[in-house]
């Protein structure tokens, strides 16, 4: 849901497309995952970002789009190990948006929270193991930073995460965040898992 973005403040104002939602990478949540792949690359792994936007203008068959996307991304670099689907969760409660928030030594960051697939109702072969990767990372996570990760989400649904094992679906803060909380997330994030990663992917 590449168009999902974050409370404007400061600098970061932008024209919506719709509700907490703009085409303006600059500002959605593929701006936070060019972030995310410059502080996985500066842990020294080698990132491809999907910068295409495939929930608008109809979020109806977003996850269609971007599978096959992943697929072909997947057919043409078969080296691909791990797979990160990112994310901007929504909170509120009519009119009152939430966000989710923790203090990380001063800075203020997002927190994040992986939602996985499993096989209830569509055949999803590797979602033990995707969900077994996402528990190690969650516990790298927390291990280092406590207050950073939102408990992981079980679902019956399988988000794409068929097409791999290594495919994780991570929200980044909800609608009430600003954008400068969700890449502070991201940064730690990849400070956290960054070398687990790297082990992981070399086994």
């Amino acid at each position: 849901h590449s168009s999902e973005a974050y409370t404007p403040d400061g600098e970061n104002q932008y024209t919506p497309s719709d509700i907490s939602r703009t085409e303006d990478a600059n500002f959605n949540v593929i701006r936070v995952g060019d972030e995310l792949c410059d502080a996985l690359e500066a842990q020294g792994l080698h990132v491809l970002h999907a910068r295409e936007i495939y929930d608008y203008p109809s979020y109806t068959g977003s996850y269609v789009r971007s599978g096959e996307a992943i697929a072909e991304y997947l057919a043409a670099y078969p080296g691909i190990r791990l797979v990160i689907d990112l994310h901007r969760d929504a909170l509120g409660d009519g009119d009152t948006i939430y966000k989710t928030l923790a203090d990380i030594d001063g800075v203020m960051a997002a927190q994040l929270m992986f939602v996985m697939g499993s096989d209830v109702n569509l055949e999803n072969p590797d979602w033990r193991e995707n969900l077994t990767l996402a528990l190690t990372l969650q516990d790298a996570v927390t291990q280092r930073y406590p207050t950073l990760m939102r408990p992981t989400v079980l679902c019956d649904y399988r988000y794409n995460q068929q097409l791999c094992p290594g495919y994780l679906l991570l929200e980044v803060g909800t609608n009430g965040n600003t954008l400068d909380e969700a890449l502070a997330a991201v940064r730690l994030f990849a400070g956290a898992t960054g070398p687990l990663i790297c082990t992981w992917i070399e086994e």
